[in-house]
């Protein structure tokens, strides 16, 4: 017999696991659905005293009244609080804890920060999340976060599945929160950090056992953790809310849980055993020279000058002590004299043939914009990883200055902050001596591609080109806590933007290719110019994951594209290397 302790997510109580306990009780267990305190009633005036910690507590003495010696507990949406709250405090007592269709939150973050409604995340960050100033917190709605009203559940997750008279009586049933159960930061001791965890991965609302083996492969370093042993995964196809919408599936799911069951990730074998984001870069290339401000690296053309000729792509012939001329077939080729003090060939990628690069003269520049979210701790960060790194190194190689940046992209409710991080940074390089302001190309990875949109409405004329390699260009399944205008799909063609270079993988995870499809199928509707670079047997991360002559001429085609829009005037790439059209 396994005790489950089934505590709620915002806005409601124990009566929203009625059917599942009863269920769960008729097979021979025991169940405990939570009603927590402050939800329910509205006996305690603007919310004062309940906190998260309030909750955490309240659960602990549930926990310490049950005889069984070890209980299973089920977190729904904010639930997952106090239940990882309990457990650190209790960790002898649990058995397992079951993430239902929630992101396992960190020590230090708060519910809100995972909020999907964008209109309660606003008003929640206007609130206290310190912790220390209640009244702060009290000023926000009274000391309480109102349920939604009729209509707008959908926001906090997908009802689908969900029958009409269940969804009725949420809706009658659902009670006000304190305002500081969301804001007052979780804070953990590490106790429970061991514990066997389950996720139940509500398939309508977007999230999947496939997606979660793609993140743990090729995703941001922090979702490696789901490789450890202790974590196990299963699907449950419906929505957000399986305890109104398929109540049996997910008693019989909970029993499977409690017993081990699920999907164990592991990390594929091969280079990918250390993280995908310290793998080596396709090509390796050597430093070029670097200026470092604040969050943002310029990485600099080589200004040395001599006389030489090229043997192919990629190389740099000089030669001699003295002078001479030279002609230079990079972007923003000139021809001049110069002086050379030793003799060397370079054999690498992008290398100029003949005279390199005038420090006196401004050259465009290449933004290349991380995905995430990257973990505030992360080292190193994402522009000295090898990948930022290689792309940034090549561009300079080529005549372009490469700019790698660290924004603030931490969390799905952080892109504003991102974009932000990213616009003061383009507005940093713009400026600089040593860059052409009016020729600059932004180049967005993964779900950084979040952050094209802005750029896409509103294109100013400076931006000669937009890239993006395998991109999220709509919010994927399930990110509800990322706001509506951060959408590349809805938006691509219907500013007269500059024309965009399209990287795309061809063993794509699902839900990324759905957001390029949408992308492409927008830009022919509306005449957008979009190139598209097909890597056909590449993964997300290809660059990294799946190194060999495919991915290193695809990286090297798609970088020649973008400097060529560079180009004063521009030109097409043209020829045997023009890459394919949209299809």
């Amino acid at each position: 017999m396994t005790a489950f302790v089934l505590v709620p997510g915002p806005f409601t109580g124990g009566w929203v696991w009625e059917e599942t306990a009863s269920l769960l009780r008729a097979a021979g267990e025991e169940a405990y659905p939570v009603t927590l305190p402050g939800l329910g009633d509205r006996r305690l005036p603007d919310g004062a005293g309940v906190d998260l910690e309030t909750h955490v507590q309240d659960l602990v003495r549930l926990i310490d009244g049950i005889p069984v010696p070890r209980v299973v507990l089920v977190g729904h949406g904010y639930g997952l609080h106090p239940v990882l709250g309990a457990a650190d405090l209790r960790p002898a007592r649990v058995a397992r804890i079951v993430s239902l269709d929630t992101g396992l939150p960190a020590d230090g973050e708060p519910a809100a920060r995972s909020v999907p409604d964008p209109g309660v995340r606003a008003r929640l960050a206007a609130a206290d999340t310190s912790g220390h100033d209640g009244g702060a917190a009290r000023a926000a709605d009274g000391g309480w976060i109102a349920p939604p009203e009729r209509g707008g559940w959908s926001r906090w997750g997908s009802t689908e599945d969900v029958p009409a008279a269940a969804l009725d009586r949420l809706e009658r049933l659902a009670s006000p929160q304190p305002v500081r159960t969301f804001t007052q930061p979780l804070r953990l001791t590490g106790a429970a950090a061991a514990l066997p965890t389950t996720g139940v991965l509500c398939t309508a609302n977007g999230s999947s056992v496939d997606l979660v083996r793609m993140l743990v492969e090729a995703g941001p370093p922090q979702f490696r953790e789901f490789g450890d042993d202790r974590f196990r995964f299963v699907d449950l196809a419906t929505g957000h809310w399986p305890m109104l919408s398929a109540p049996g599936e997910l008693a019989e799911l909970l029993r499977r849980a409690a017993a081990g069951e699920g999907h164990r990730m592991t990390a594929p074998a091969g280079p990918c055993e250390r993280p995908s984001h310290l793998l080596p870069f396709v090509v390796d290339l050597p430093e070029v020279p670097r200026e470092r401000l604040g969050r943002v690296d310029l990485h600099l053309p080589d200004t040395g000058t001599g006389a030489g000729t090229g043997t192919g792509p990629g190389t740099y012939a000089g030669t001699g002590t003295g002078t001479g001329t030279g002609t230079d077939t990079g972007i923003d080729a000139d021809a001049g004299a110069g002086t050379e003090t030793d003799t060397d060939t370079d054999t690498g990628p992008g290398a100029r043939t003949g005279t390199a690069s005038d420090p006196g003269v401004p050259r465009p520049a290449v933004v290349f914009v991380h995905g995430g979210p990257v973990a505030p701790d992360q080292r190193p960060t994402p522009r000295d990883t090898p990948f930022l790194l290689g792309y940034a190194r090549w561009a300079a190689r080529l005549g372009a200055v490469g700019v790698t940046l660290d924004h603030r992209l931490h969390g799905l409710g952080d892109f504003p902050r991102a974009a932000e991080d990213l616009a003061e940074a383009v507005a940093l390089v713009r400026a600089h001596p040593r860059v052409d302001g009016d020729r600059i190309a932004l180049w967005f990875f993964s779900t950084g591609g979040l952050l094209a949109a802005d750029w896409l409405a509103a294109p100013p004329p400076w931006l000669r080109c937009l890239a993006a390699s395998y991109p999220a260009l709509a919010p994927l399944p399930g990110w509800g806590a990322v706001e509506s205008r951060f959408r590349p799909a809805d938006v691509v063609g219907t500013a007269d933007g500059p024309p965009v270079v399209l990287t795309r993988a061809g063993r794509e995870h699902p839900a990324f290719a759905a957001t390029v499809a949408a992308f492409l199928a927008a830009a022919e509707g509306n005449g957008a110019d979009v190139e598209v670079v097909d890597v056909p047997h590449g993964r997300h991360s290809f660059e990294l994951v799946d190194p060999g002559e495919e991915s290193r001429a695809c990286v090297e085609r798609a970088l020649r594209s973008v400097l060529g829009h560079l180009e004063d005037p521009p030109r097409h790439p043209g020829g045997a290397d023009e890459p394919a059209r949209r299809p």
